[in-house]
């Protein structure tokens, strides 16, 4: 006997489930077209002494370069998450992957550096587009008590990425110049997007929230759990969430708590970009002005930021079981860590084994806040929030080496910018604090009874 249409709540059905075959693969393709998005935007810094003596730049032109896509990441974050928002995640991935991949080959045939400036910061802007979107589309398929993990575990790929554009450029370049680097990265990342046009879905809770095509939305249920009983005349609701007007305004993230948790995560999000940022650019190069060797102050640093990724990850396990507040346990520790370090109490067999335990606190810490960068904005707009999350945090990123270049050239000793680096991490956990306290003294709006459709 055939049921008649009921109301089927696909926050619920999602979830009350375990991880299944299917979110494993997104989250396979997910964090492979990140680590890609890693390899593009670090090349830059490994092949740029090439392109320096190919192309006869200055250190001026170098930073103009890197700066413009840096900018163009900025940009590409407010652009990309409002059109994620707008038509899809699905068609908005698929569009910046095809793009950064095309651009990253038509680097590789610039030849002034003009042209060089110009494509690094269309570069960015297809980059800094994609992370946020791989957030919000893997967040919209697991448990709630699973985002922040999977979020790190894609995270992992992006820092992979990074990590291998050194080693890459090593290999390659010394025989096929810098412009091989560029054709391999570039022609991986299009090999990349080609195998998720075929098979990456759209958010089922995007379509809900903007009530379209209950005949996708099924088809993709289906996918997730063949046993799910639903059927296309049924009305599909998110429970867990209001319903949120459309088109995307910026003052929906300031609506309800989100207008303390927005400048919260912004905040938060940009310290931590600023030390990762500070660390990253000056942190090999402060460990050679401590008489540390160039080859061990470069491992130092790879390892750090390889070990921090995973601590991330453990640290997002313990958030998802714990809350937000797990998050503030590495910028806790970070602060006595570089407070000794800087102030000179760690003595020299030490040192280099707390210069890794403060990259580990600083790495993990960042993969954290961008982990639950994205978790509290509703479906309809998720990408938008955790866009504008990750675009204005890149603030930070912009100022960390700056700020970096101030402190080492102010006369203080070198030695004094670990002390420096502790202000970060006590401003994030403050804000990380906060977040949590208003997370938890939330009130859930009621939700009617839902006929839910079973899981199996």
């Amino acid at each position: 006997m055939a049921r008649s249409p009921r109301t089927v709540d696909v926050a619920a059905l999602l979830d009350a489930r375990k991880l299944s075959p299917f979110n494993y693969k997104l989250i396979f393709l997910s964090w492979l077209i990140t680590a890609f998005d890693g390899l593009d935007m670090m090349m830059v810094s490994f092949t740029a002494p090439y392109m320096r003596d190919e192309l006869h730049l200055s250190t001026m032109m170098l930073g103009n370069v890197f700066s413009a896509g840096t900018l163009g990441m900025v940009l590409g974050g407010f652009f990309f998450s409002y059109l994620g928002d707008r038509i899809g995640r699905r068609p908005t991935v698929l569009l910046a992957a095809f793009a950064f991949g095309a651009l990253t080959i038509a680097t590789a045939q610039a030849n002034t550096y003009h042209e060089l400036l110009i494509l690094r910061f269309l570069d960015g802007l297809a980059i800094g587009g994609m992370l946020p979107l791989a957030w919000a589309l893997n967040i919209e398929f697991v448990p709630k008590r699973m985002r922040g993990t999977v979020v790190a575990v894609i995270m992992m790929g992006y820092t992979i990425g990074s990590a291998s554009a050194g080693p890459l450029t090593n290999l390659i370049a010394p025989a096929h110049g810098w412009e091989g680097v560029y054709l391999l990265g570039g022609i991986s990342t299009l090999v990349c997007a080609v195998a998720l046009f075929f098979s990456l879905p759209e958010s089922v809770r995007f379509l809900v929230s903007k009530g379209i095509k209950p005949e996708l939305v099924v088809s993709t249920l289906k996918k997730v759990d063949p046993a799910f009983d639903i059927r296309a005349d049924d009305e599909f609701i998110l429970g867990d969430e209001k319903k949120i007007r459309v088109p995307f305004h910026p003052r929906q993230l300031f609506e309800g708590r989100l207008a303390i948790l927005t400048p919260l995560l912004w905040i938060a999000y940009a310290v931590s970009s600023l030390a990762i940022y500070f660390g990253s650019s000056w942190g090999p190069l402060v460990l050679e002005e401590l008489d540390v060797s160039r080859k061990t102050a470069a491992l130092v640093a790879s390892f750090g930021g390889l070990l921090g990724a995973l601590a991330g990850m453990v640290l997002m396990r313990i958030t998802d079981k714990h809350g937000p507040r797990s998050v503030a346990l590495f910028p806790a520790l970070a602060v006595p860590v570089l407070l000794l370090l800087g102030l000179g109490f760690v003595p020299d067999s030490l040192f280099l084994a707390v210069v890794v335990i403060q990259a580990i606190l600083i790495g993990g810490e960042h993969s954290a806040v961008i982990s639950i960068s994205g978790i509290f904005y509703p479906s309809a707009i998720r990408a938008s929030g955790g866009g504008w999350v990750a675009s204005v945090g890149k603030v930070g990123g912009v100022l960390g080496p700056v700020i970096g270049a101030m402190v080492l050239s102010s006369g203080v000793p070198v030695l004094r910018s670990y002390a420096f680096l502790a202000i970060p991490p006590a401003i994030l956990c403050l804000a990380i604090l906060a977040i949590a306290r208003i997370v938890r003294g939330r009130v859930e709006h009621e939700i009617p009874p839902l006929d839910v459709v079973p899981a199996s």
